[in-house]
């Protein structure tokens, strides 16, 4: 018998605890702390990507994880179709030109710079057998199918296209068709007539799996793939399904993911081109009838859209990911609950030496209160000279500021304090006062900016640690707002004009700039927290209700995170996106509450080796 060492060049170490370099894949070691051998094996598991720009069910998909497309399909609970098109880059969507015809059931293949769109169903019907072509930016039209027929599934690229299966009415067929960028031809048959199938692969080497058959539409495991000519039918999926997800660039190296047994499921499923694996790692939310980038590898794939439930529509998009790191969720855990229970106060610090200052309570007004927090306990800091609400805030536990907000009396503030670690002294007097702003930097180079005086106002004023000066004005006036960042790298997000708003805004010392939408409008307070490339917001007021719901924002754009454990509006944070804090806040009532962020971590993905 050969050797460890033979094989690997390498003997089994011992070793107290276990490695974490990349190095480790494939080698085993013993664990002495543990008592168990180990190694580090190539797993995939799926994470939050960027939302679509709009929720839809029964779109099609085309491209790679980081270049897709999404088009097509319909919005619940209306059944009209949609002709929208969306990009993704990796992060985040954004609008691309409109399908020529509205329609939904249709069936993908391609890339996001040359994607191919055929068949479908337009409300209320029928079945359509047109197809277009994708440059970039616009849609044309191609050649049509020989059928009509939704529920068609597709492989390939837009010159080398296939689309098998579907439904032309009344029944499931087994017709497959070749596209040569310009016309269809027919090509061989399925084994079984079926639609809602999931596809991998090219025009001479396409993989298909699931579906539904004719009749009553039981789900089918069965797995078939295309040479050119002709399908052969392989080992099938663990899981029947139909409405699947599909992805792989050949039809060796495939993903199955989503569908419907019953219902919608989240099981993922890999293909080695012999037989189909269970993932362990699952989709966070089960779904069918969704799109998927069907080009790219099945060590990267995207699923975005589709339904978790009848007549419910998501535009929620995840990423799937193989590698030797697993991700281990992001969290937010119970820290020690504050002193005051109130809300619409200011904060700075991070999450192991935060400040919280100034606010309001319910029944006993306005506050001037100042409490410390060491990562665990909140203790009383001194007393905030001036007792005020709705005020800006920004600096350090040691070296805070507090500036603007409103007085007992209504009157708004222009007043600037600072905080030495103990004694809150005066510093100098902000040009505009002003209510409903926000703060960001530190207590020598701070910013406040938006804010209520009458209105909302959209001007930005630059403290340098005794005056204050005029910056870049907001490109959208507004209050309730939220900030982070530095005085030269500055972040406004989210707020109220007229209504809750999405937008974010980035300073770069003189100029305010546009920047990535939010997913939901709200008004802050929020818990805030970051820098302008990794900034952090949650919970909030969205118009109707609290939220519990956590942003976090790369620079570009904004992806869904672990949500807060209680929903509340008029909270402070405080920290970094990965370490923050979230404090304080109205429910029903003053919250007193704290809460701790702990962003995503990856790690190796360690197993144990079983020994008998």
């Amino acid at each position: 018998m050969s050797e460890y060492r033979t094989l690997f060049g390498k003997a089994v170490k011992a070793l107290a605890s276990d490695p974490t370099d990349a190095g480790a894949e494939g080698q085993i070691w013993y664990n002495t702390t543990t008592g168990s051998f180990r190694t580090v094996l190539n797993v995939g598991a799926w994470s939050s990507g960027g939302n679509m720009g709009t929720a839809r069910i029964l779109l099609a998909g085309a491209g790679t994880q980081t270049a897709a497309l999404g088009f097509g399909g319909y919005q619940p609970p209306s059944p009209g179709g949609k002709n929208a098109t969306e990009e993704y880059d990796g992060s985040a969507w954004t609008a691309g030109g409109n399908l020529g015809s509205t329609r939904y059931e249709l069936g993908g293949a391609g890339y996001q710079t040359s994607g191919l769109a055929f068949g479908g169903e337009e409300p209320p019907g029928p079945n359509v057998a047109a197809t277009e072509e994708y440059d970039g930016s616009s849609w044309t039209a191609g050649g049509n199918m020989g059928d009509g027929r939704r529920s068609v599934r597709g492989a390939g690229t837009q010159t080398a296209a296939l689309a098998f299966g579907g439904n032309p009415g009344p029944a499931s067929t087994n017709a497959t068709e070749e596209y040569n960028g310009s016309a269809w031809t027919a090509g061989g048959v399925l084994s079984t007539s079926k639609q809602g199938m999931g596809g991998a692969g090219i025009q001479t080497a396409a993989l298909g799996f699931g579906g539904k058959t004719p009749g009553t539409f039981p789900t089918i495991s069965t797995t078939e793939s295309y040479n050119g000519s002709a399908w052969t039918t392989l080992n099938p999926l663990n899981t029947a399904r139909a409405d699947i997800g599909g992805s792989g660039a050949t039809d060796t190296a495939a993903l199955a993911f989503g569908g419907e047994p019953a219902t919608a499921t989240n099981s993922t499923e890999s293909w080695d081109g012999t037989n189909w694996t269970t993932q362990s790692n699952s989709l966070a939310t089960a779904r069918k009838q969704f799109g998927s980038a069907n080009f790219g590898p099945n060590t990267s794939s995207l699923a975005f859209g589709g339904t978790p439930g009848p007549l419910t529509g998501t535009n929620a998009t995840e990423e799937w990911n193989k590698s030797i790191f697993s991700p281990i969720a992001a969290t937010w855990a119970s820290g020690g609950n504050m002193g005051t229970a109130r809300f619409r106060f200011a904060s700075a610090g991070t999450q192991t030496a935060a400040l919280g200052f100034g606010g309001y309570a319910s029944g006993s007004g306005n506050q001037s209160v100042t409490e410390e927090y060491d990562g665990s306990t909140w203790s009383p800091g001194g007393s905030f000279p001036t007792t005020r609400r709705d005020l800006g805030g920004c600096g350090t536990q040691t070296a805070g500021l507090g500036f603007g907000g409103v007085d007992p009396g209504s009157i708004t503030s222009i007043v600037t304090e600072e905080y030495d670690g103990s004694t809150w002294s005066p510093g100098g007097n902000m040009n505009t006062g002003r209510r409903y702003l926000a703060g960001a930097g530190i207590q020598t180079a701070a910013l406040g900016f938006g804010g209520y005086t009458t209105t909302s106002v959209a001007n930005t004023e630059e403290y340098d640690g005794s005056t204050w000066t005029a910056g870049g004005s907001l490109g959208t006036a507004r209050r309730l707002l939220d900030g982070a960042g530095t005085q030269t790298a500055g972040l406004a997000f989210n707020g109220f004009t007229t209504v809750e708003v999405t937008s974010t805004e980035e300073y770069d010392g003189s100029a305010w700039t546009a920047g990535g939408n939010l997913a939901i409008a709200r008004r802050a307070p929020t818990a805030a927290a970051g820098i302008q490339t990794a900034a952090l917001g949650a919970g909030g007021y969205t118009g109707t209700a609290n939220t519990n719901a956590t942003e976090l924002y790369d620079g570009t754009s904004w992806t869904a995170s672990t949500n807060l454990t209680t929903a509340r509006r008029y909270l402070s944070g405080a920290g970094s996106q990965t370490a923050g804090l979230g404090f304080g806040g109205y429910t029903t009532a003053n919250s007193a509450a704290t809460e701790e962020f702990t962003g995503e971590i990856v790690q190796l993905d360690y197993k144990t080796i079983t020994t008998s």
